[in-house]
């Protein structure tokens, strides 16, 4: 490691905006990675600090101390405190914090330095950092701090302010003791009046050592309301502190009156305007007054006067400030942005903002070395800033690619740059003017990021790689336009690539980390070696026409290693890789015959050197330009030199935290002495020098050997390409981008450079154009281009002879349609195979399919037994048959074994109490005992059940308490079980009632379907089609149809398996043959049927189908042509015809009377069930009153349970709470004495020290008895005197009484005195005539006084602030034993409350229908205008009351029997006279019955005239037959005819059909085209119906929801007032007491 030298570190780049302090008037501080950086604002100079630690953590200065303070990331952290300029460590605090410290504060009062720590401890700790001590600290207090600040006017005063919360802590002291003590402010809620509010801090007097009153006093939040957020907070000179909110609120907050006013509310209407959208993110006082700034670019300064706030000036800035600090002399306002930019203000030069570092902020990807003399290098940030620097870190231009980018390499051979970008491109830059770079070609490579890019060491060629496996090649001089010459494929994503040019055989050798496919981590084991030689490049034939490099130019072989490496680099004939698994740095020794070694075959390689890495990975590696040494980075942050030929030694230098990433890269500068590293997630960019120990110089004489033999090759290359590079435009043919540095001091804003119209990764999301093609993608579109204009004629013609083939296979699919499929089975095996992946897949849905049913069936089984079958009693309901209404039953749950086990308990314990009730009264006589019993059992009754209607409804528990007996928990617990049985015995008595009636309505039903099947037979008969009223049971009345499936509910055929087919069609071949069998045999039945129709009797039914035959001349002859005797059987056709129509209307109304006697019979049943239906509704609301009488008693037991169990908490809490208080007071008590003693002695330590003092002033004059009496006195008055400069510190520090207090500054004060004290002791302040020794004296004694003087001063301010800390503390004694009584009183208070609900019993009265409740509040009535009777004769007037009550009810129930009997006489006469209209309508309807012509027949004719007549009529009738049948005959004849000419026709269709069958597919492809084409114009049209569509049905929406918002209104006001009528109608109970 000597042999090399040492890392030191240059400058450091970068902004992270953590925090930023003054270390004095002129300078600031910031951290940067693991740095410190210092800015001086006047000369722009900057200087680093390396932390002494792993990294820099939270950072704070102090600039009138120039002290700086930062802590250190990593494992128990410590606080490093420094001195400026010096950079000296002052001291190394280590406290407890275990992870690290989330915020640092100085004091300007002294030496003292608060902090916070982190997860877990969370512990605000105060430090004097001068002696490496903390005074206080105060566990689990800073869980949600974000920053510290102390009152710069009192030390003793630390404000923590976190995300939601605001605390003052106030140091308290006496002596050397020191306490925190907290006081939260609870900042206003955001829907609060937010005027001057009233106190809202809680100031806790409690300091208690356990960790639970610690909690709870800082922790303890009495309100859940949102309240405002603080964000920055700002002390004072009045020691108050101004807080600004997130949500537009600034705030004033006193500390010492515990009171918050809101100063600025943007919710107002009076509110500025153009402080409303301001978040106060930013305050700062200064002499002008306040200085805010918010989210918004824009800076006010507020002049507040009370409550009123003037904007007296703005700023606007370019960016959006974050963070404001003053100087240490108040003149310079110091602003910093997240973006990295830091202005100042400095109101007394200007008004003006100047802005003084433009550095950006964000993280690095890369930095590269620019090849020229000027010293510069590039470097590229991840959001797309490229940024050229100065030797000395000074930025001289910046550029905004605006695109993301990914990877930078610099060419040695031209000033330019190659950037890669995420979206595949890379870009060029021209750098020759390094104050304008300039975009000057691009080409787009891959559709990923570009992850390396990498020129050969001559500056030849330029190769990338991305996640795709190409590797492309290009060429890297101007003068070729950066052409691309080809690629080539790699077996897996690419992890490293590296370049050597070996310039005597003309050949690059590039080596290629590559993962394999299956490969997931970010590391491989297959290393890829490519030579390609430059002569073959330039040859026509170098790549195919697709752009792959060939053979001959490129050779390759490929080499395995044991292990993943993570990073390799190519030496001179090694390979230098890291091992992330092994976490070690491995050296391979490559084949010296690579010639011979094919493409394919693979070399094992073993390394030959193995030494230990980095303690964190993954690391990657470089090799410096001269492969004389190697660096390696890693997420450790440590950069790592060793040289190649021993890799054992190595320097090291910690250049970036571990914490955030750790080093993202490395590069080496030409001379290979300066070193640039980027950090990963630090935002840092780190320039070291290696420095060299040997005094030879041999390092720089290699790098500088290197330089010189490679510098005439690359100059003339430089002459011969850089011209040609300045020539070329700028990308796009747009003017030149870039910014001009006008001066060397001042940093150049950056200018920008819009790449996002070619890059796919910033197009905007609304409109996004198609992916630019890539050059791979280009070159196939040329050469698929290419080939279409060479063999575009052939093309034509396959076409052509593709379109026959086509038309020829269609034809044979149409005639393959009509072959059968077997003629299709070609490929038998193919047939198989396809079946068996059919079946495998059947088989795969089926069983899913099954699983699927078998996951409903369970959870069916699940719901159904949970909420099915655990119900004792269904839930069901009863309808009405014609009205609404509608009953339900009580569904119940099969009582569990605890619950009658709950019952059996309270009834036993019922019954002890009892049968102890009845031992304890004494023995009765029998006749008096039985008496009392009955009495006493009725009276127990009424008033055990008083407040429900259970007991008038019959169902009860004898062992229900009286309501006026509950006097214990336990008693009411058990008064709830047995009211719970109450409600289930109701229950399960109205259910029985209900299933009663259910039943009832079942039978109905089955008797309606009779009636109504009845009904439709004899509607039948009269061919009439009626709807009938048939009911039926819904699912509400019958709940198990919804577990059944009919078949008729499954649309979807029932899919049978081909065993179940077949046991299908089995079966109905057997019921096809049995009832073949069964016709064989009903020849008997066949012979009525064929001979009577069925039947073997002419019943009464069939006269509706008799008809009587037309005679047969009407048919074949016209009116006129009948004879006499034609027309007299016509007459008797028409009479026989109008008797037979007779007879079929006395039987249709004979039927239709039955007809309506079964309808009015259902409806009659159908009345009678809805008045039982009606009667069990009104006991349903009967027993709904009761059970919920005895729930509402039920709650009122209930609450009073959980009010006695609250308070049973309660109690039990405040004895807990007083258990704590007493020990806390016990505690205070033990420090009260403690201090009262140190109190104590101290007094008598300052009373001696006063005494002795006392005692030089009278010993003074015996001191100085040599000395004549005159010039003793002159010398008193010489004693008494004293410096000036004591009394004016004395009347300047009068208003800052806290800067006195401080230890720290007793010493100085003491020195300057004495310091005076030396011009008094001069010799020319001795009187004349004095000796010199005696003034030498005198000065002495003089000096000695004054000590003592000052060391009583000293006394008295410790003792008077030793008393104020005793009185405090017994402050908090006091306080502690008020808090105890208030404890103690509560508890009492509790106790009687207790009682009082236990002795006060909820009582439920029942009041009759129209009484109301009276106030007891006023029972004393006026008695002046009573007259006063005998009780004998208010008595006796009651019974002649009651008497003529009697007599009257009496003649009244006599009337009422009269009046009845008069309407039952009524009635008869009315029934007797509709009885007699009956009669005497049967009577005339007897008188006017006729008799047929049949029946006069056969009563007037003989036998045989009636045979004879019979016979004619049979022989007309078969005359009729006859002619109907010659009739059908004809019909039969014009039918056929009829169906030959259709089936005619339909051959005729049938040709057609097939004519337009074979112009169909050139129709369809017409009607397609024609679709295409209309759809194309159409889509608009379409579209904008289409909107004006949705339009109308949001606008109608929006109709509707007004409409239902209105009409809920009207339903919600008419509900109130329905509330209102209710509750005046409702009868109250008021202070009903019981005695």
């Amino acid at each position: 490691m000597d042999d090399i030298g040492r890392l030191e570190v240059r400058w450091v780049q970068g902004f992270s905006n953590n925090n930023i302090e003054f270390v004095d008037k002129k300078t600031v501080c910031y951290t940067c990675g693991s740095h410190v950086c210092f800015l001086d604002l006047e000369t722009k100079t900057q200087s680093i600090f390396q932390s002494p630690g792993r990294g820099v953590g939270a950072l704070t200065a102090n600039g009138k101390s120039g002290i700086f303070a930062f802590s250190e990331q990593k494992l128990s952290p410590s606080i490093f405190v420094h001195m400026f300029p010096q950079l000296y460590l002052k001291n190394e605090l280590k406290g407890t914090a275990q992870l690290d410290y989330t915020s640092l504060t100085l004091s300007d009062g002294g030496p003292y330095l608060g902090c916070c720590s982190s997860l877990p401890d969370h512990t605000i700790t105060v430090w004097n950092w001068e002696t490496a001590e903390p005074i206080c600290e105060q566990p689990h207090a800073g869980q949600d701090v974000v920053s510290l600040a102390f009152n710069p006017l009192n030390w003793l005063q630390l404000c923590a302010l976190g995300t939601a919360s605001l605390t003052v802590w106030n140091i308290e002291k006496s002596a050397s003791f020191h306490v925190l003590k907290p006081s939260v402010i609870e900042l206003p809620a955001t829907d609060a009046p937010l005027e001057k509010l009233a106190p809202t801090c809680q100031k806790y007097f409690a300091q208690s050592t356990t960790s639970e009153l610690k909690a709870e006093s800082i922790v303890t939040k009495h309100c859940t309301r949102a309240r405002l957020t603080p964000c920055a907070i700002c002390w004072t000179a009045t020691s108050e502190l101004y807080v600004g909110c997130e949500e537009g609120f600034l705030l004033l907050v006193d500390p010492e009156e515990l009171s918050v006013s809101v100063l600025f509310n943007p919710t107002i209407a009076e509110a500025n305007p153009k402080l409303k959208n301001n978040s106060f993110q930013a305050l700062s006082l200064n002499k002008n007054g306040l200085i805010v700034t918010g989210k918004e670019s824009v800076m006010h300064s507020l002049q507040i006067k009370g409550s009123q706030i003037d904007i007296t000036q703005t700023w606007h800035l370019d960016r959006p400030v974050t963070t404001m600090k003053n100087s240490p002399d108040n003149n310079t306002l110091l602003l910093s942005s997240k973006t990295g930019q830091i202005y100042t203000l400095n109101l007394t030069q200007s008004d003006k903002i100047v802005k003084v570092l433009d550095i950006l902020s964000g993280n690095f990807v890369a930095a590269a070395f620019l090849h020229t003399d000027k010293n510069i290098f590039v470097s590229l940030r991840d959001s797309g800033e490229l940024q050229l620097w100065s030797s000395e870190g000074i930025c001289l231009s910046s550029l905004s690619l605006q695109a993301e980018a990914t990877s930078l390499a610099c060419c040695p051979i031209a000033c330019y740059a190659a950037v890669g970008t995420s979206s595949g491109k890379v870009l060029f830059f021209d750098l020759n003017k390094e104050h304008q770079p300039r975009l000057v070609h691009q080409v787009h490579l891959y559709h990923t990021s570009v992850d390396h890019l990498v020129f050969d060491q001559d500056g030849q060629y330029l190769l990338t790689s991305s996640s795709h496996s190409h590797i492309y090649v290009l060429n890297a001089k101007p003068s070729n336009m950066f052409s691309v010459i080809g690629y080539t494929d790699v077996p897996g994503r690419i992890l490293s690539l590296s370049t050597q040019s070996i310039r005597d055989s003309d050949e690059v050798k590039v080596l290629a980390l590559c993962a394999e496919q299956e490969d997931q981590d970010l590391d491989g084991s297959l290393l890829l070696v490519l030579n390609l030689s430059a002569t073959n490049l330039t040859a026509p034939n170098c790549v195919d026409r697709y752009g792959r490099l060939a053979a001959h130019v490129l050779k390759e072989f490929r080499c395995k290693v044991p292990h993943p490496l993570q990073s390799c680099v190519l030496g001179v004939s090694d390979i230098f890789a890291y091992c992330h698994r092994n976490k070690t740095i491995q050296r391979f020794q490559l084949p010296e015959d690579t010639g011979s070694l094919s493409g394919q075959q693979v070399v094992e390689l073993e390394p030959e050197q193995e030494v230990r890495g980095h303690p964190l990975g993954p690391a990657s590696l470089v090799l410096s330009p001269h492969y004389l040494w190697l660096a390696s980075v890693g997420r450790d942050g440590l950069l790592r030199i060793r040289e190649t030929a021993s890799m054992e030694r190595y320097i090291e230098l910690q250049c970036h935290s571990w914490r955030l990433g750790g080093v993202r890269g490395v590069s080496f500068s030409t001379d290979c002495l300066t070193i640039h590293t980027v950090g990963f997630g630090d935002g840092s960019l780190v320039c070291t020098d290696l420095r060299n120990k040997h005094a030879d110089g041999s390092m720089v004489n290699d790098a500088t050997e290197l330089s010189e033999s490679m510098a005439p090759f690359l100059n003339n290359l430089f002459n011969a390409e850089n011209p040609i590079l300045t020539d070329l435009p700028v990308w796009g043919h747009g003017p030149p981008v870039g910014t001009e540095k006008t001066e060397k001091s001042k940093v150049s804003v950056g200018a920008s450079v819009d790449v996002t119209e070619q890059d796919e990764s910033y197009n905007s999301l609304l409109s996004a154009p198609p992916p630019q093609p890539t050059w791979l993608e280009s070159r196939q579109e040329e050469v698929v281009k290419e080939d279409n204009e060479q063999y575009s004629e052939t093309k034509k013609k396959l076409r052509e002879t593709i379109k026959e083939l086509r038309d020829s296979m269609q034809e044979m699919m149409r005639e393959n349609d009509k072959l059968p499929e077997q003629h299709f089975n070609l490929d038998v095996e193919e047939q198989r195979r396809l079946e068996a992946m059919v079946e495998q897949e059947v088989a795969r849905v089926r069983a899913e399919i099954e699983w699927d049913i078998i996951e409903k069936c369970y959870l069916r089984d699940v719901l159904k037994r949970e909420c099915w079958d655990s119900v004792k009693v269904k839930g069901r309901t009863i309808k009405g048959f014609h009205s609404e209404l509608e009953v339900q039953n009580f569904p119940l749950k099969e009582r569990t074994e605890k619950e009658l086990e709950n019952l059996s308990r309270a009834e036993n314990a019922r019954r002890f109490e009892k049968a102890a009730f009845t031992l304890s009264n004494p023995k009765k006589s029998p006749n008096t005992e039985e008496e009392e019993q009955r009495v006493e059992g009725h009276e127990a009754e009424c008033t055990a059940l008083t407040g429900s209607f259970s007991t008038h409804l019959g169902y009860s528990n004898p062992y229900v308490y009286d309501q006026f007996s509950l006097q214990t928990t336990e008693q009411r617990i058990n008064q709830i079980i047995l009211l719970q049985d109450v409600i289930y015995r109701i229950k399960t008595a109205f259910n029985a009632d209900f299933d009663a009636l259910h039943r009832q309505k079942t039978q109905e039903i089955e008797h309606v379907r009779d009636r109504n099947r009845h009904i439709r037979n004899l509607m039948l008969e009269l061919d009439m089609d009626e709807e009938l009223w048939e009911p039926s049971l819904t699912t509400s009345e019958w709940p198990e149809k919804l577990l059944t499936v009919d078949d008729s509910e499954i649309k979807a055929e029932k899919y049978l398996s081909p065993k179940q087919r077949e046991k299908e069609e089995e079966r109905k071949r057997l019921e096809e043959q049995s009832q073949l069998a069964a016709q064989s045999n009903q020849s008997r039945e066949r012979g009525v049927d064929d001979m009577m129709e069925g039947v073997l009797e002419v019943k009464k039914e069939d006269i509706l189908k008799m008809e009587i035959p037309l005679p047969e001349f009407v048919l074949t002859k016209p009116d006129i042509q009948w004879s006499e005797e034609e027309k007299k059987v016509y007459k008797e056709y028409e009479n026989k015809t109008n008797d037979l129509t007779e007879e079929k209307e006395k039987y249709r109304k004979s039927l239709e009377i039955e007809i309506q006697k079964l309808q009015e019979s259902t409806k009659e049943v159908a009345e009678k069930f809805d008045e039982s239906l009606s009667k069990l509704f009104e006991k349903k609301i009967k027993c709904t009153v009761a059970i919920y009488q005895e729930e509402l008693k039920i709650t009122y037991l209930a609450d009073a349970v959980t009010e006695e169990e609250e308070m049973r908490n309660r109690e039990l809490e405040l004895k807990l709470k007083l258990e704590k208080m007493l020990a806390y007071k016990d505690e205070i008590t033990e420090e009260v004495k403690k201090h009262a003693e140190e109190v104590e002695l101290f007094h008598e330590a300052y009373d001696t020290l006063v005494a002795e003092d006392k005692v030089l002033d009278k010993d003074f004059r015996k001191d100085f008895f040599d000395v004549p009496k005159m010039m003793v006195d002159h010398l008193y008055k010489l004693f008494k005197r004293r410096p000036r400069v004591q009394k004016m510190r004395t009347q300047s520090d009068s208003s800052s009484r806290e800067l006195r207090l401080s230890g720290s500054l007793a010493p100085v004060a003491l020195a300057r005195i004495l310091a005076a004290m030396e011009d008094l002791d001069a010799p020319e302040n001795m009187p004349e005539g004095l000796n010199q020794t005696i003034w030498e004296r005198f000065c002495f004694f003089r000096r000695t006084k004054v000590e003592s003087e000052q060391k009583i001063k000293l006394k008295a301010l410790s003792l008077a602030e030793m008393q104020a800390f005793l009185q405090r503390r017994k402050d908090e004694e006091n306080a502690a034993k008020q808090e105890i009584k208030n404890i103690s009183e509560e508890l009492e208070s509790l106790h009687k409350e207790r009682n009082h609900l236990l002795m006060d019993t909820m009582v439920q009265l029942i009041l009759k229908q129209g009484q109301v409740e009276v106030s007891t509040a006023d029972l004393c009535a006026d008695d002046t205008n009573f007259n006063l009777y005998h009780r004998s004769v208010v008595d006796d007037l009651r019974s002649v009351i009651r008497m003529l009550a009697e007599q009257k009810i009496a003649s009244m129930v006599e009337r009422k029997e009269v009046r009845k009997g008069m309407i039952q006489l009524e009635w008869e006469h009315k029934v007797m006279k509709k009885q007699i209209e009956d009669l005497n309508d049967k009577a005339r309807d007897i008188k006017m019955l006729r008799l047929s012509e049949e029946q006069q027949d056969m009563t007037h004719l003989s036998k045989t005239d009636y045979d004879s007549h019979m016979s004619n009529k049979v022989s007309s009738l078969e005359k009729s037959i006859a002619l109907m049948t010659k009739t059908h005959l004809h019909t039969v004849q014009q039918r056929i005819k009829k169906t030959e000419q259709i089936n005619r026709q339909a051959a005729t269709k049938a040709a057609n059909n097939a004519l337009l069958e074979q112009q169909l597919p050139g129709i369809q492809v017409t009607v397609a085209e024609l679709k295409h084409i209309f759809e194309a114009t159409a889509s608009e049209e379409n579209e904008a119906a289409k909107t004006e569509e949705r339009y109308q049905e949001i606008v109608q929406k929006s109709d509707l929801e007004d409409l239902a918002r209105a009409q809920g209104e009207d339903l919600d006001a008419l509900w109130r007032e329905v509330e209102r009528l209710t509750r005046r109608n409702f009868p109250s109970l008021d202070q009903l007491k019981h005695t």
